[in-house]
This record gives structure tokens, sequence and C-alpha cells, in this order.
């Protein structure tokens, strides 16, 4: 592998909806990806997927760089020997699971968990079914459910997990439960810790709600939008100029960000310009 002066940067990546699309498909980053590889530069997901999940995405794309699983409730990594390590920042998915119940009581409607989607539920809302399913239902750190439908009602939830000392966060299709202070961006910081490199420079991308803590915490920040534009909740900060907004939707436009950003890459990969 070639290490250039680009090394000093790492690209954190959210994965449904900003480097995939909603069919799963990341096929448009995948030469962007060789190239960041090639540079020395850890392409790292930043993801509400489980460890399961990113393992087998890493194998596809042949990644070895450290990841950030169930919107920050772990961080992982490699040794130098290739054995995985891994370092859980909140509360575990046995000690969430009851509270969700809890919560839903207080509530007083339905908050389903993903474990208890059936398979035709998990399919139409998600697109998963099989074992994509079951990996994606097998969570260590956190509680993913199909959220209330008012903003109203999202809010007293949110409400309601603080005062429990809990979290939740909204994905572009799940809500998720975590633990008070567990996010995409303090595990970004505890990672970069844990590597001993807490002044690298970080290109930041994501496309939902959850991925605030991660766009605050990068150098770049880059707001990947869907078909139809930018989430809601992120124009404001394309607006103010504290996000760059990526020209494509999904895969291609989170492509034409890296090139863009990382300075010097596309002149020294003329293939890609």
């Amino acid at each position: 592998m070639t290490v250039t002066p680009h090394s000093n940067w790492w690209v954190v990546t959210d994965l449904d909806g900003t480097l995939m699309d909603h069919h799963y498909d990341w096929s448009a980053a995948m030469d962007v990806i060789l190239c960041l590889q090639r540079h020395g530069i850890p392409v790292i997901p930043c993801t509400s997927k489980t460890a399961e999940e990113v393992l087998r995405f890493r194998e596809l794309a042949d990644l070895h760089d450290p990841f950030i699983v169930e919107n920050g409730g772990a961080i992982y990594g490699e040794s130098a020997t290739g054995e995985l390590w891994h370092h859980d920042l909140g509360p575990s998915w046995r000690q969430l699971r009851p509270q969700l119940a809890d919560l839903e009581r207080e509530l007083g409607e339905p908050l389903q968990a993903l474990d208890d989607l059936s398979e035709s539920e998990a399919d139409r809302l998600l697109g998963l079914s099989g074992e994509a399913l079951r990996q994606a239902q097998r969570r260590q750190c956190s509680v993913p459910f199909v959220p209330p439908k008012t903003p109203e009602s999202r809010h007293r939830l949110q409400g309601l997990a603080a005062m429990r000392q809990l979290g939740v966060v909204q994905g572009n299709r799940l809500g998720h439960l975590l633990g008070a202070g567990v996010s995409k961006g303090q595990a970004l910081k505890t990672l970069k810790q844990r590597q001993g490199v807490p002044d690298v420079k970080v290109l930041a991308l994501g496309d939902s709600p959850n991925d605030l803590p991660l766009l605050d915490a990068g150098d770049c920040a880059v707001v990947v939008p869907g078909p139809t534009g930018p989430h809601p909740e992120l124009k404001n900060g394309v607006a103010e100029g504290r996000y760059q907004l990526a020209p494509a939707p999904h895969g291609e436009g989170w492509s034409a960000a890296v090139l863009r950003y990382i300075p010097g890459l596309q002149d020294n990969d003329t293939v890609l310009a």
C-alpha cells in the first residue's frame, strides 16, 4: 500500500443512505474506496449497523480499517496480527431492551423493536430478510425500533428516555435506543484516542439525524442527499455552511465528495478524474 501525505486523513462514513442506497447497493463507491486504500487513507464505517453486518461489508470491500457500530455503541478494530478487538461504549442490548417496553407504556404508543418484526414486516420496511435480517437483529449495544409517527411523539419519547438516562436517535427508517451520551461523534473521539491519532483530520459523511454528532466531529462534513434532496433536519446545517452538500445521492455523491475534499486525491488518480 502506498502511503502518501494524504494518509493524515480518515474518511469516516455512514453506510445506509450515504455510501449505500436504500437497496444496500454501494457499487458506485467501489472505485473511490479502492483509490483511498491505495493512498493509505482509512475508510471507517460509522453506522447503525451491527458488527456482523459491517464485517460482511468490510470483507466485500477488502477493508481492514477500524469501524464504529450501532450509532456509537461500540468501536472495533484489528490488531497487528489481524485479531478483532472491540470496546463497548454504553449499556448492553440486554440492559436496554426492557427499557423500550417501559418507554412504550409511558408514551402510550407502540414502539415495535427490530427484533420483534416478522420477516415480511422487515422486508417491507427495511428490505431485509433471511440471514441479512438476522444479522441486523443481533444487537449488542442498541435497540432499533419503529418510531412514533408524529414529531410531537418523537420529541416526547426523547424526553422520557432522558429521564431514564438514555438517548434516542433517529435514522432514516428506525429509531434507536442507546445509553445517554452514546453517539457516533463520541465514538469517533474515543477511536482516535485508542488509535493514538488525536489530531488526524476527518472527512465525515452522513445523511440522517443520527449522523449529526459525526458531522459535527469532522474537520470537513458532507451531507449526502437522498433522491429528493438532503434530510430536512440537515438542511439548516448545509444552508449555514457548517456542512457541505454532495452533488448526487448515495455512492455517486459520496465518491464525488471524497475526491473533492481529500486534498490532491483526484489529481493523483486521473483514472477517476
